[in-house]
């Protein structure tokens, strides 16, 4: 029995079997719909840590019928890989997608960002017609100034897709966040200076719900 598990741990590194990085997470989604079954058609929150660390975001939500499924700090390929699982199944009337931040910070430059949100969008038009999709933008932090220019460069990117694809919006939550003398905010980060703190979701939840009432987002 010793010897089978060193095998399968071996032709595991060897040929890719690993369990992805953020499976277990995944799994919790899963068995979270399992227990209580969301509706189909609800408005999906879909992206990375900046979702996934949103604590208020049920009270923040109330009057639109909405989920959230961040996880991790993942990655515009994490949403692809596991697109049947964590967007398909919901059927959504609307996607709210914030990646492209971690991607960056990871090395990823931004005119392949903006390929894997395109491969993404085609996903949704194949597999979810008529669903429409919010990418809600690259916002800056002091932990990762030195990301900002490329950050501008893939919100431009998308913005521009955006406003020439009939059912795709952009949320600029880049300027909110700036203030009158177009100095980034130091108060509304956590220790980290990465992840927002109260007020720092206030001003997300403030531009991220006018759009949505804007848009007659339910």
């Amino acid at each position: 029995m010793k010897k089978l598990l060193i095998i399968c741990f071996l032709l595991s590194a060897r040929f890719g079997f690993a369990q992805h990085a953020f499976e277990n997470e995944i799994q919790t989604f899963e068995k979270q719909d399992a227990d209580v079954k969301p509706a189909k058609g609800t408005t999906l929150f879909v992206g990375s840590s900046s979702f996934r660390l949103w604590v208020t975001f049920t009270n923040d939500m109330k009057g639109f019928q909405a989920i959230n499924r961040g996880f991790g700090g993942s990655q515009m390929s994490d949403v692809l890989y596991f697109f049947d699982r964590v967007v398909k199944p919901y059927q959504p009337k609307w996607i709210f997608l914030y990646e492209g931040d971690n991607d960056i910070n990871s090395g990823e430059n931004p005119e392949a960002i903006y390929a894997e949100f395109q491969e993404f969008v085609s996903k949704v038009k194949r597999e979810l017609p008529g669903t429409r999709i919010a990418f809600v933008g690259l916002r800056p932090s002091l932990a990762r100034l030195q990301n900002m220019d490329k950050q501008k460069q893939l919100n431009s990117l998308v913005k521009s897709y955006c406003s020439q694809t009939e059912g795709m919006y952009f949320i600029d939550t880049f300027s909110p966040f700036f203030d009158e003398k177009n100095e980034l905010l130091k108060d509304i980060f956590v220790a980290d200076n990465l992840h927002l703190n109260t007020k720092g979701y206030q001003i997300w939840t403030n531009t991220i719900t006018h759009f949505m009432a804007e848009k007659g987002v339910k």
